[in-house]
């Protein structure tokens, strides 16, 4: 593990912002880092990268103890912050090159790994333009080549798509993946198909609190519910499906209606019978497995 998280907790006055927060990352694998506004994501990776501290608990950093040598654990960390702060009179590669400067770096390597970062994160075009020119999808990437200059070993992006049309999106998903094959990187976000996207592993966090934390795919396959998805030519009443499972309304109306349930095949049985006795003219019914951001409603409910 090169990044491990033991205990953190973090008092703002009698406020509790982190309950003895732990968790871990390994390279090669991306970890989603999940919550609510408010949760404690951000509090947790400011204190990862040593802009704030804690009171109690302690952060390990490729061996490297981060609370207590926070400048030192610093140079092996990439950070990129929700609200990118970027220098926005200066020009592209002049700010990249800034950046690289200010972790001792100089002469030929600055400049070659520079031109690397230009071009994997599709900035060459614009490198000679200030930022403050650029559309907030292009500065999300300078923000990201500014995170990656000194070839960190663990690399943090809060909300590192933000802005970014869908081809950029895509682009930006594949560099992600790419740095991640030899580094740690946690990844930020409020996008649940990001997460499904990208990620192998998931932390969930809610007031403080860790509330989930394993690899995607055992957290999804952790919950044996169904979801069935009935749709109807007539406005449907929820009452009527409370003996099947949980229900809510659907995105198309009251003609839609999310059924949850713990057996499919009793649950489709019990919803033909009632859409028959109703003389309901049907649609459609389908049927899927919980997806992340149910199972992410779920736990932070």
């Amino acid at each position: 593990m090169s990044l491990e998280v033991r205990q953190l907790t973090k008092l703002y006055g009698t406020q509790k912002a982190l309950d003895e927060v732990s968790f871990s990352a390994t390279p090669g694998r991306i970890l989603g880092f999940l919550g609510p506004n408010g949760a404690g994501k951000s509090t947790t990776m400011k204190v990862i990268t040593g802009y704030i501290s804690a009171n109690s608990g302690g952060v390990t950093v490729m061996g490297k103890d981060a609370v207590n040598s926070p400048k030192e654990v610093s140079r092996l960390i990439g950070y990129l912050p929700e609200h990118n702060p970027l220098y926005l009179d200066m020009y592209v590669r002049e700010f990249l090159e800034f950046s690289g400067g200010l972790y001792g770096m100089s002469g030929q390597i600055l400049k070659s790994r520079t031109k690397e970062l230009l071009h994997r994160t599709g900035l060459e075009p614009e490198q000679h333009k200030k930022i403050g020119q650029l559309s907030k999808g292009y500065r999300q990437r300078v923000g990201l080549a500014r995170a990656l200059i000194h070839d960190p070993q663990v690399i943090i992006l809060d909300e590192p798509t933000t802005g970014l049309d869908p081809n950029q999106l895509v682009e930006i998903r594949s560099l992600i993946q790419e740095v991640a094959k030899d580094k740690t990187l946690i990844l930020s976000t409020h996008i649940m198909q990001e997460v499904e996207a990208i990620c192998h592993d998931v932390v969930i966090i809610n007031k403080g609190k860790i509330l989930a934390s394993d690899s995607l795919s055992r957290l999804k396959s952790g919950t044996n519910e169904v979801q069935l998805i009935l749709e109807t030519e007539e406005e449907l009443q929820l009452e009527w499906f409370e003996n099947v499972g949980t229900v809510i309304f659907g995105s198309k109306g009251t003609s839609e209606l999310m059924i949850s349930c713990q057996d499919a095949a009793l649950g489709r049985k019990a919803v033909m019978n009632i859409v028959q006795e109703r003389s309901l003219n049907l649609i459609s019914l389908n049927q899927s497995k919980k997806n992340l951001e149910q199972i992410f409603r779920e736990i932070t409910r």
